[in-house]
């Protein structure tokens, strides 16, 4: 099994057409031509260095903090399916954690834990370091590892931004069962995505906090957040939001009035959110943890959404509005 692994990663990386065909094939011929990576070879030496793992906690400090709530959602709700999930930081290393008591040696001689480097670089294709890589969110499934002593994992990861849109970490869920299918992976994914979004508006949140934080475009396209001044200037925009405003991706934004940048000011975008969640509500029936599915944020979000939009969740004050 392993032979045929590297024989075909080989046989991949030797063809141009490979590599234009499909994504994988475009990080094994990067593994290969780039990093210089061997896919038969053993496993790296993995020594965690303690000293750079303290270093990058540190630096990462507010993201840990805000962060780790949402590790502790995400691995309540895929625990039971025998995965781990790990928080890198921007270069992938492992910040964070959370294993099963039953599963934390297993993941640990996968070389899964804080203070494992998983970039590219290093490890070849695999779900931490080309999510990176590739700056978007993807499944590497079991033999779409380039290295062979990889190919035992299903790694499912999504990008998290930082509020200039820099990238600043990487959310993982990993598994190494046997059983683990394609169509578990997917329905791991939407859950990977939805919290690194959840953690993106939390991290921007936190640091526009005197400043007003107004969604702009559908929630389900990505946390579209702008933050704006008491004049309505927008000063701040997320990820998503300088892609769908054609803002420059990273770094300092050219401040702009709301209304040139969105055509509504302040109060038609709050009355659209609004509206927003008046409808999820309804067509839920009520039933306020299918509304914030449909809206795709968690059900204490969605409270806090409507307490500052002074919506009700009596079923008689929402058929009045």
């Amino acid at each position: 099994m392993i032979r045929h692994h590297v024989d075909r990663v080989l046989e991949s990386v030797s063809s141009s057409r490979a590599a234009a065909r499909c994504a994988v094939a475009a990080s094994w011929r990067r593994s290969f031509a780039k990093h210089g990576l061997d896919p038969a070879a053993p496993p790296a030496n993995r020594d965690l260095d303690p000293d750079r793992l303290g270093q990058q906690r540190e630096a990462s400090g507010r993201l840990l903090h805000l962060a780790e709530p949402r590790l502790d959602e995400l691995f309540h709700m895929i625990a039971h399916c025998g995965a781990a999930v790990f928080l890198t930081d921007q270069d992938g290393l492992v910040l964070s954690g959370r294993t099963s008591a039953g599963d934390a040696e297993a993941f640990r001689s996968w070389g899964l834990e804080p203070g494992a480097d998983w970039n590219e670089a290093r490890q070849g294709t695999n779900g931490i370091g080309t999510c990176i890589a590739e700056r978007r969110a993807l499944i590497v499934h079991r033999d779409e590892h380039y290295m062979a002593q990889n190919i035992g994992m299903s790694c499912i990861d999504a990008p998290v931004y930082g509020p200039d849109g820099a990238l600043v970490a990487a959310l993982d869920v990993s598994s190494a069962r046997a059983d683990q299918t394609e169509s578990m992976n997917q329905l791991i994914a939407a859950m990977v995505n939805r919290l690194s979004m959840q953690i993106e508006t939390d991290l921007f949140r936190d640091h526009f906090s005197g400043r007003r934080i107004l969604i702009a475009g559908e929630e389900s396209a990505g946390a579209q957040l702008l933050a704006v001044d008491r004049d309505d200037i927008v000063v701040g925009a997320t990820r998503a939001a300088r892609q769908s405003f054609g803002m420059a991706r990273e770094g300092r934004i050219e401040r702009r009035p709301l209304r040139d940048l969105t055509g509504e000011d302040a109060a038609g975008l709050e009355g659209a959110e609004r509206g927003a969640v008046l409808r999820a509500i309804t067509r839920a029936g009520g039933n306020m943890s299918e509304a914030a599915r449909e809206l795709g944020i968690g059900r204490a979000t969605l409270y806090r959404r409507m307490k500052r939009l002074g919506v009700s969740e009596r079923p008689q004050d929402l058929s009045q509005d």
